[in-house]
């Protein structure tokens, strides 16, 4: 590992906290935690609805932080929780008229914000971009969920 390989690696985690800054200081501004962002933002485009399941698994998110949403969502008449007939242990969790009154702004203008950006890069660019940082991503979980590597400190990094 170079200096170089340390300083843009830095960079390019500096650019991903800013992201996050920016989302959590939008969800702020419209009165919510970037959590619950997240989630409003699936469930508005979720016509249908989801289960919880596949909310935590598009949020990246734990089944006790969804659920705590979810909760909230319902007391104040933003969603409808269902029953699946075939399996009454999954529930169909959908955005009400009200809860999407409520996010559409808000959950359109971030979408739009995203969308834009990116229709600013060729196609070329945005497929790099993609599969860069899908791969990064990839590579990132696999170090960072091996225990007990030597790799730390044969690379000089503190333990």
């Amino acid at each position: 590992m170079t200096k170089e390989d340390r300083k843009n690696a830095y960079l390019y985690c500096k650019f991903r906290d800013e992201q996050f800054a920016l989302y959590d200081e939008y969800a702020k501004r419209h009165g919510m935690l970037m959590k619950t962002l997240l989630v409003a933002n699936v469930l508005f485009y979720a016509k249908e609805g989801m289960t919880q399941t596949e909310i935590c698994q598009r949020t990246f998110q734990s089944k006790q932080t969804v659920n705590l949403i979810i909760k909230n969502f319902l007391s104040a008449s933003y969603v409808t929780v269902t029953e699946v007939p075939e399996n009454k242990r999954n529930k169909i969790v959908k955005m009400t008229d009200a809860g999407r009154d409520h996010c559409e702004k808000v959950v359109r203008h971030i979408t739009w914000a995203e969308d834009k950006v990116m229709s600013m890069f060729t196609p070329e660019e945005q497929k790099t971009l993609i599969d860069l940082s899908r791969t990064f991503t990839k590579r990132l979980t696999e170090l960072v969920n091996q225990e007990g590597s030597e790799m730390e400190e044969s690379e000089g990094g503190v333990l």
